[in-house]
């Protein structure tokens, strides 16, 4: 029998803003968080990703490398980004290939949601469950897969 190649979930090479929050067990490395910011437990935020000041990540998330969230976000518990669409039948190892995600300013994303690469203008709302496949350019409430607009909001 071999050895297991293992790592530690650990925090790595990450940029800090004044008075981040880290509830442990997470797994962050190469990425940059804003002032403010929590994160809670079982989270990983994986490299090339940046985090706005004040932006609230609950447990059990995913942050998939090249996301940017703006400042104010909340990120509610159970969801998941992801950039590689395999477009070819199965997972592309190009990372230069995968798309890139892009939360505005003040975006509140519900517990389970699934963020692919897309973007999303300042203060939508998606609901808890959604997948969003589409860009989201009219603040207001999506939910649904895909994420449609539920209402707009003033």
């Amino acid at each position: 029998m071999g050895e297991a190649n293992r790592h530690q979930a650990g925090v790595r090479e990450v940029i800090f803003g004044e008075g981040v929050t880290l509830v442990e067990p997470v797994n962050l490395y190469g990425c940059q968080l804003g002032d403010g910011v929590f994160v809670g437990p079982f989270v990983e935020i994986q490299r090339h990703v940046q985090i706005g000041a004040g932006c609230r990540i609950q447990s059990h998330s995913f942050i998939c490398e090249y996301v940017t969230l703006g400042e104010g976000c909340f990120i509610g518990h159970g969801v998941m980004f992801a950039n590689d669409l395999f477009r070819d039948g199965r997972p592309n190892p190009d990372p230069a290939s995968w798309g890139r995600i892009q939360l505005g300013q003040r975006v509140v994303v519900g517990s389970n949601a699934t963020i692919l690469a897309v973007t999303i203008c300042d203060e939508a709302v998606i609901g808890a469950g959604s997948v969003v496949t589409r860009d989201i350019e009219q603040k207001g409430i999506y939910a649904g897969n895909p994420a449609r607009l539920v209402r707009p909001l003033p």
